[in-house]
């Protein structure tokens, strides 16, 4: 009987003890396959997600771990003053355990798990500070910038010297056009950076509404875990004529677990909310997405399946910048779901819409696949 080799260290759990049967049973061979993996992460990060929320959940709510509304908001957001929050310490678990499970914890992986503790961590701070200590504002806005700044830095640094594409270190793909990939030198860096703190704080400022920014980054994650897995497969990439990245399939498996985890997370989430993920949530899942965008050589492709964030950053940008120079509002309230809210839309309408809105858009996304 032919023997296996010995599975790897950052071979995935569930795999790591089966290979031990292989020899006994063939069929154990299916768990080599990243779209049974993939398929088995989202299955793991629902379940637990579920299992985990609701336990949580009676712990925020006995020790009063409740979100703190701001006055200068909507007037029906006074009811949610109860709510539990930091419920984006849930995702994370669930995220992890799924990841620890299924995915093979090559440098893409293990990148996307130390930054998804890194900003969680400083989600974590600012929900602390508002919450628990009561302290207006939470983490300043500056010190919390600096932060995801340093994070950025140090992606840029990493791909400087270890590129997720060996062809086309410094390049940008241009979706929907044919074989175009633009040279940028140092300029890529840029991109990393607004991508990266661009995602990550675009979730965060969208995680307004019960369920509205956990629904789309649903619809964002399945986007990105088809397009990873494209990225990751030589045969398909060459044929779709997108960059190939090797190893970023991995990332597919990655993206699936936190599609099942952000359904499960909907289950408490969904109007009326039992729970907010805060900021502890809305950073990392941002910043995840962003990541693994950078990854796969699929940057510009963000604005597109990422569209609603990018509205709703938009939408303050311009709130704000035509405000200091006019003394005047282009929008009722800002961001772009308050403006809704405020106008008399109920907020389980304003959050479906605009969940119709990223569903559109990550077919949008999918479809440059075939228009180039």
């Amino acid at each position: 009987m032919r023997r296996e080799s010995p599975p790897r260290t950052e071979d995935p759990v569930f795999y790591y003890l089966t290979a031990q049967l292989v020899p006994w049973y063939s069929g154990f061979n299916i768990f080599r396959y990243i779209t049974v993996r993939s398929f088995l992460a989202f299955c793991t990060g629902f379940t637990v997600t579920v299992l985990i929320g609701s336990p949580f959940i009676r712990f925020l709510r006995a020790r009063q771990f409740t979100q703190v509304i701001r006055t200068d908001g909507p007037a029906t957001h006074l009811a949610k003053k109860d709510t539990p929050t930091m419920g984006g310490l849930i995702i994370l678990a669930a995220l992890l355990v799924s990841a620890l499970l299924w995915a093979q914890w090559n440098r893409f992986v293990l990148i996307a798990a130390a930054t998804v503790v890194y900003l969680g961590a400083l989600g974590f701070m600012d929900d602390y500070l508002k919450v628990i200590l009561r302290h207006h504002g939470g983490v300043p806005a500056q010190l919390k910038l600096a932060v995801q700044l340093v994070a950025g830095a140090a992606l840029c640094v990493y791909l400087a010297r270890h590129p997720s594409s060996a062809a086309y270190p410094l390049h940008l793909h241009v979706p929907y056009l044919k074989d175009t990939i633009v040279y940028l030198g140092a300029g890529y860096f840029v991109v990393v950076l607004l991508a990266f703190i661009g995602s990550s704080n675009g979730v965060n400022l969208t995680d307004g509404l019960d369920g509205l920014a956990v629904g789309n980054i649903l619809t964002v994650a399945i986007a990105y875990a088809v397009l990873a897995y494209v990225a990751g497969n030589a045969k398909l990439a060459e044929y779709l004529r997108i960059v190939y990245v090797p190893g970023a399939g991995e990332l597919t498996v990655l993206l699936a677990a936190l599609a099942g985890v952000c359904l499960g997370f909907l289950w408490f989430n969904a109007h009326p909310a039992e729970v907010f993920m805060g900021d502890t949530g809305s950073l990392f899942l941002g910043g995840l997405i962003g990541l693994v965008a950078v990854f796969i050589k699929q940057e510009l492709l963000l604005v597109v399946a990422g569209g609603v964030f990018v509205v709703e950053v938009l939408s303050v940008v311009l709130q704000v910048t035509h405000y200091r120079h006019t003394g005047k509002r282009i929008f009722r309230m800002a961001p772009l779901h308050h403006h809704y809210e405020v106008g008399g839309m109920p907020e389980s309408k304003v959050t479906v819409r605009f969940w119709i809105a990223g569903v559109l858009l990550a077919v949008l996304t999918l479809a440059s696949l075939k228009i180039r």
